[in-house]
């Protein structure tokens, strides 16, 4: 198995292994910068988090997502911060938006905005609904500790399944800007990713080929099992971040013109 010391000492051969620096942004159109500086995400954040706590908003949890019922000033609000995916319903006066286990938690545990129940019983605390979510998804605590990191620091995370990582960031709405990094999550006991050096090939290849880069999320911490049942142990989770890339020996290469 391929440790992450050994890929920081052999990989600086033919690739460039960093701390995660803010790319410049691809915008998607002319204006979309200026309407993104005037729309911060975090400002976007407080307006559905208040309007979702007054409304007290519920939601269903199944074995895979979280069925949310809301009205339809904060479908707008949950589709401008990028929390879910609408579901078509016939519904007028209500909207019903698929969350993920991450974004759900997120909402519930750290912005306190809404309530979940399972099985027709209201989840009245977090670490009820924490042990229900990781008896559904056993790597819950790592995927969520990554997901919240990024957050935290008002990235826009979204699935990035069809790249064949965990998560893809937006620095805003994707209607505006193309996403940056592709996000793979590794914790110590965790997956068998990033094992041989094909895998990290195909990785760099894949994401390079799509104009994004590779954000590898290091999550690992001395937890012990009893703490395992609360949302409690994410505060022993650290989170460190470094990011891959094709080394261009061109860009390294001193100017053979010079005398």
């Amino acid at each position: 198995m391929l440790t992450k010391l050994a890929i920081n000492e052999s990989i600086k051969v033919i690739l460039c292994v960093e701390r995660l620096i803010s790319m410049s942004p691809r915008w998607k159109w002319k204006g979309a910068e200026a309407k993104a500086l005037a729309e911060p995400v975090s400002k976007t954040v407080s307006e559905l988090q208040s309007s979702l706590a007054q409304t007290e908003a519920s939601g269903f949890l199944s074995s895979c997502n979280v069925l949310l019922s809301v009205e339809p000033e904060q479908a707008d609000l949950l589709d401008r911060c990028c929390f879910g995916r609408t579901v078509v319903s016939a519904e007028k006066d209500k909207r019903w938006i698929k969350l993920s286990f991450e974004e759900a938690f997120f909402l519930f545990y750290k912005l306190k905005c809404i309530k979940i129940s399972l099985h027709g019983r209201s989840l009245e605390n977090e670490v009820a609904l924490w042990r229900s979510m990781r008896s559904f998804k056993t790597n819950f605590a790592i995927s969520y500790k990554a997901y919240s990191h990024l957050r935290s620091k008002n990235w826009i995370v979204r699935s990035g399944l069809q790249y064949g990582v965990d998560f893809v960031v937006y620095r805003h709405h994707p209607s505006l800007v193309h996403s940056e990094y592709a996000v793979l999550v590794q914790s110590i006991s965790g997956n068998d990713r990033l094992k041989v050096w094909s895998d990290i090939h195909c990785s760099v290849r894949l994401t390079g080929s799509v104009a994004k880069t590779l954000l590898v999320l290091y999550v690992n911490g001395n937890v012990n099992t009893e703490n395992m049942n609360m949302p409690l142990c994410l505060k022993d989770y650290t989170v460190e971040e470094q990011t891959i890339r094709r080394w261009s020996p061109e860009l390294s290469r001193e100017d053979e013109t010079r005398t």
